[in-house]
C-alpha cells in the first residue's frame, strides 16, 4: 500500500482508495430502465467505491488497430463538412478543441448554424430543432467502459447519454444520420449515408488517402470512414492530469486541501458512481436533473426511464456545461443539485423520489464542503491535449463546418 499524507481519522475506505484496490458494485443494468428501480431504503447499498489514474496507453479494437495514417485521415475527416447533409456542419462544430472537444453551449446547433460555442446561433431562416442533449466530450473516449480494475474492451465501449452504441466506430455514424446533428432535410436517414460515402470517394486526395490507411480496401466505404474518425478519436487523450500524477506516487502533485477534496468526495458518496479510471461506472442513473426548455418535450433518456449515463469528470474545466440539459453552468451548481436531493422537490416535474436512483439519494454533499470538493474536481484537468486543426480539407469545404 502507498503511504500517503492524510489527515488524521481518514477512513479504511479511503486508504483502500488510494491503493486503487476496492472494486465498486455496479448500479443499474443498462439492458432496464432505472425507473423500474426499488426505492432507495429497500436496496443494500455497495461500499463507497474507489478512483485511480488512468492508463498511459491506450488499446484499439481488433479489427481497427490504431495507425498514424488512420489518425490522420480521422482527423481531416472529423474536420469536413463533406459528411453532412448541407455539407455546412462537421463533427467539430460541436466537439471542438477549444471547449474539450465538447461545446460552451447547453444544446448543441447542428445543422443550418454559423459561430463556435456561445456565438453558435441559428441561421435566420431556421426549421431545424437544437440537438437533444448536452455535446459529450470526447477526450478520454479511449477509455470508455474502464472498470475499476482497469479492464476494458474498446469494441464494446459504452458511448451517448443512453448507451445506444457500443464502440467509437459505431458510434461516429449515428451524428451523420441524424437530423439536427449533420443531415437535415435533404436526405432521408438511408440514403445519407450512401451520398457522403459517394462524396469522398470523388475526391481524389480523399482516395489516396484511405489507401494509405486501408491498403486491402479497393474504394472508400462507410466502415473504413467510421474506422478512421474511432482512430482519430481514439488518439485523444488527457491522461496526465496532477490527479494522475498523484495516483501514480508523486505526493506532491495535490496540496493538503485537494487531497481533503477527493477524501469528501469518497465519503459524500460520489464514487458509487463516478468510479474507476474514468470516473464514471457507464451505467445510467435516474437524478431528477431538470429538462432544457428548449426542447418541445421531456427527454425520458435511456428507454423512457429518465436514467441517463454517469459522465466522466474529467476535464471539466473545458467541457462545462453539465448535465445531459446542460443547465449546470458551474461545478458549484451540480454539487447544490446533489444537496438538494435531501428535502427539496425534484427538479424535474416527470420523476418522482421512488423513480429515484438509491445511489443518488445516498448522496450526502454538504454545503460547507462544496467548494473543497471542487477544488479536488479541478485537479482532474489536463490541459494537454492534441489541439491540432488541419489548416484545410479536402473537399475544400470550411474547416470545421461555418464556425468562423
Amino acid at each position: 500500500m502507498i503511504s500517503t499524507p492524510m489527515r488524521p481519522g481518514i477512513t479504511h475506505t479511503i486508504l483502500l482508495l488510494l491503493a486503487g484496490i476496492v472494486t465498486i458494485n455496479a448500479c443499474h443494468s443498462p439492458d432496464k430502465p432505472a425507473a423500474q428501480s426499488p426505492v432507495a431504503a429497500k436496496q443494500e447499498l455497495p461500499g463507497l467505491g474507489t478512483i485511480d489514474a488512468l492508463p498511459v496507453t491506450y488499446r484499439s479494437p481488433a479489427n481497427n488497430p490504431t495507425t498514424p495514417e488512420k489518425v490522420e485521415l480521422g482527423r481531416l475527416l472529423f474536420y469536413d463538412p463533406i459528411l453532412s447533409g448541407g455539407r455546412d456542419v462537421a463533427c467539430a462544430t460541436c466537439h471542438h478543441p477549444d471547449f474539450g472537444y465538447a461545446e460552451s453551449i447547453d444544446l448543441s446547433i447542428g445543422v443550418n448554424g454559423k459561430g463556435l460555442g456561445e456565438k453558435r446561433s441559428f441561421n435566420k431562416e431556421n426549421n431545424i430543432p437544437f440537438t437533444k442533449r448536452n455535446s459529450q466530450s470526447l477526450l478520454n473516449t479511449a477509455f470508455n467502459g474502464i472498470g475499476s480494475d482497469g479492464k476494458y474492451t474498446p469494441e464494446e465501449a459504452p458511448m451517448f447519454w443512453d448507451l445506444r452504441a457500443k464502440s467509437l466506430e459505431e458510434q461516429a455514424a449515428m451524428p451523420i444520420k441524424t437530423f439536427e446533428e449533420m443531415r437535415g432535410h435533404s436526405f432521408s436517414e438511408e440514403s445519407i449515408t450512401e451520398e457522403v460515402v459517394k462524396r469522398v470517394n470523388g475526391i481524389v486526395q480523399y482516395k489516396r488517402l484511405f489507401k494509405m490507411a486501408f491498403p486491402e480496401s479497393n474504394a472508400v466505404t462507410l466502415t473504413d470512414i467510421t474506422k478512421a474518425l474511432g482512430a482519430f478519436q481514439r488518439s485523444l487523450t488527457a491522461s496526465n492530469s496532477r490527479f494522475d500524477q498523484f495516483m501514480r506516487g508523486d505526493r506532491s502533485a495535490l496540496s493538503d486541501r485537494e487531497q481533503e477534496g477527493m477524501q469528501l468526495f469518497i465519503t459524500s458518496g460520489c464514487a458509487r458512481c463516478h468510479s474507476g479510471p474514468m470516473l464514471s461506472d457507464f451505467k445510467t442513473h435516474v437524478l431528477g436533473a431538470p429538462d432544457n426548455e428548449k426542447l418541445p418535450v421531456s427527454d425520458s433518456g435511456m428507454l423512457g426511464g429518465y436514467g441517463f449515463r454517469t459522465p466522466t469528470l474529467r476535464n471539466l474545466r473545458f467541457t462545462r456545461p453539465y448535465m445531459h440539459s446542460g443547465k449546470f453552468q458551474t461545478l458549484n451548481e451540480v454539487l447544490f443539485f446533489y444537496e438538494d436531493l435531501h428535502g427539496k422537490p425534484l427538479r424535474n416535474q416527470h420523476v418522482n423520489r421512488t423513480q429515484l436512483d438509491p445511489l443518488a439519494a445516498a448522496v450526502r454533499v454538504e454545503f460547507k464542503d462544496i467548494n473543497t470538493i471542487v477544488e479536488f474536481l479541478n485537479t482532474l484537468n489536463d490541459p494537454n491535449y492534441d489541439k491540432k486543426v488541419p489548416a484545410s480539407v479536402p473537399s475544400g469545404l470550411p474547416v470545421g463546418g461555418y464556425i468562423r
